[in-house]
């Protein structure tokens, strides 16, 4: 159905290829799963299916790709379009009307299909996506997850022979990843849809995939193989499959089921070790951890305003949110919201989407004003405060990280937030180059991945070391080396007394950063307390390593590592 023959891509005034030597096919009702390090060309790869490369980013294409005979040099994505379906990583480019129905309907009209037909196919999609009760709604007052599922249905309804998708779950929370996860693999098995999707959230997809494309490297030919045969060379791999590479399980675990079947013996090893509670605030030592072989103890349904994570000083706490509630126009986004962060403190907010998270950011850094209640940052009131002065005290990194670049060039964007941080000339590039090491001072922001954007964005708030520090969505586009990076960041900020709250669905980047986990539910606070308790009492919420070794309480990789070299 897909065949690629040999296939290099070079961008206008770009020194090396994007992609070099690709030169393999996806047959007709498969899914292939595209894997690599940031920046190694997936995009691009799945840009040369649907025609986006070269007809619209520009540059040079080489050798062939073909889309069900079709040939994407000579046809363009308008021509491509019946066959074809394209979901990005930016929903919001995605979109041509204003509400869920008339997206979903749009693509069928394009193709001319028959009224009674459009109408059938946007019901269907409405209930496999979980969508029906926003059909009405704008798509501007939706939150960033259901943005992506309106995405992600508007190529279902015209029944495309072949499914693009550029991380299709990277928004979604975790019940709604499985979800749409799942109407792919009855497309593929029931209809023969074919689908070549990229992303960085393994332990979310690598299960579903028949085949693994692996580009090891930028401008590196890829390889393609079985998911456990690419997981055991790649240099990206989900938490299931580091535990199987640390403990030598052969052949190597995928899904959480297979790791828990090979894992009694571990967990006797285990067995009378203290499991890690989760992060310690301020590099103090880590509060003495329960049996790694006792149950885990479910969290209370609600811990209202606790003062801070254990060990956290809590008598000058960096923000207070007090019975705070939030309208969106008819939409009343957060209610009765208490919560305090203290200095050196991280905290996860999680929830589905849709629940608040991102409007709570938003509230703590004044671009909405509350309807009842009170949120202060340092003493100040947010959406009182001069902008220059909310600097100083709270920086936002939104899911969208375009929004904070204006530059020309990386380097031009560093130094602009060097001066206006007044820091040191290279502080802010210093820190790009913590995150993503190759990314060269005279790229173009828009020429970079998303990934790439982000830890640009990332590094334009961090270089004014704001005493609050709140990141949406923040591992977005990113691979697990990116991702580690950043948490090192992070818990160094953290150290040095910044408090840092973070809106996520990443439920492993909770497990490894939070001191604290608060999960919201229709714009309410339903639980509160250390990332411990929360989260091994949360079938959605449990990381992969708390699901294979449960009923012993562990978070991380690195925590059994250390466990038993100890």
């Amino acid at each position: 159905m897909i065949r690629f023959e040999n296939v290099s891509v070079t961008y206008d005034a770009a020194a090396e290829p994007a992609v070099d030597g690709v030169d393999f096919e996806v047959p007709e009702g498969e899914l292939v799963l595209l894997v690599g390090p940031s920046g190694v060309g997936k995009s691009t790869v799945l840009g040369a299916v649907s025609g986006l490369v070269p007809h619209f980013t520009g540059g040079t294409l080489r050798g062939r790709v073909t889309v069900a005979g079709r040939d994407t040099r000579t046809h363009k994505p308008r021509e491509l379009a019946d066959v074809v379906g394209t979901v990005g990583q930016d929903p919001l480019s995605h979109f041509v009307t204003d509400t869920v129905e008339d997206e979903l309907a749009y693509g069928m009209e394009s193709l001319g299909l028959a009224p009674d037909v459009m109408r059938r196919r946007v019901e269907e999609t409405l209930d496999l996506l979980g969508l029906a009760g926003l059909r009405n709604r704008p798509i501007a007052t939706l939150s960033g997850g259901q943005q992506q599922r309106v995405a992600i249905g508007s190529v279902l309804t015209p029944h495309p022979k072949v499914l693009v998708l550029d991380e299709p779950t990277s928004a979604l929370d975790p019940a709604a990843a499985e979800e749409v996860l799942a109407v792919l693999q009855r497309l593929v098995h029931d209809l023969g849809t074919t689908v070549l999707l990229a992303e960085h959230r393994l332990e979310r997809v690598v299960q579903y995939a028949d085949r693994v494309a692996l580009l090891p490297a930028p401008g590196a030919r890829p390889i393609l193989g079985t998911p456990a045969e690419m997981m055991a060379v790649s240099p990206v791999y989900p938490p299931v499959v580091a535990l199987g590479r640390l403990t030598g399980w052969s052949p190597l675990p995928l899904t959480i089921r297979d790791a828990r079947r090979r894992a009694a013996p571990l967990r006797e090893r285990l067995a009378g070790t203290a499991g890690v509670a989760g992060p310690t605030p301020r590099g103090e030592a880590p509060p003495p951890g329960p049996s790694a072989s006792r149950p885990a103890v479910p969290a209370p349904r609600r811990f209202l305003r606790r003062p801070s994570a254990p060990g956290v000083p809590s008598s000058h706490p960096t923000a207070v949110v007090a019975s705070l509630a939030v309208r969106r126009g008819r939409v009343e986004a957060l209610r009765h919201v208490d919560l305090t962060v203290a200095p050196g403190e991280t905290v996860a907010l999680m929830g589905r989407n849709g629940a608040g998270k991102s409007t709570l950011l938003a509230a703590l850094v004044g671009l909405v004003e509350p309807a009842r209640g009170s949120v202060r940052v340092g003493g100040a009131v947010p959406h009182r405060t001069a902008p220059r002065e909310l600097v100083r005290r709270v920086g936002l990194v939104p899911q969208e990280p375009r929004d904070l670049l204006y530059a020309e060039t990386v380097a031009a964007e560093c130094a602009a937030a060097d001066r206006d941080a007044g820091a040191a000339p290279g502080s802010c590039r210093a820190l790009v180059s913590e995150l993503l090491s190759d990314v060269p001072d005279d790229t173009h922001p828009r020429d970079l991945s998303e990934g790439q954007r982000l830890a640009l964005a990332l590094a334009v708030v961090l270089t004014a070391r704001p005493p609050l520090l709140l990141l949406d969505e923040p591992t977005r586009g990113l691979d697990y080396a990116a991702k580690a990076r950043l948490v090192a960041v992070l818990r160094g900020l953290a150290a040095d007394g910044h408090a840092i709250v973070l809106a996520t669905h990443d439920v492993e980047l909770a497990a490894e950063l939070a001191h604290r986990v608060v999960i919201l539910a229709d714009g309410e606070v339903v639980a509160d307390g250390p990332t411990a308790e929360v989260v091994v009492a949360s079938p959605s919420f449990a990381p992969q390593v708390t699901k294979v070794l449960a009923p012993q309480r562990w978070l991380t990789v690195g925590q059994v590592r250390e466990a038993l070299s100890s």
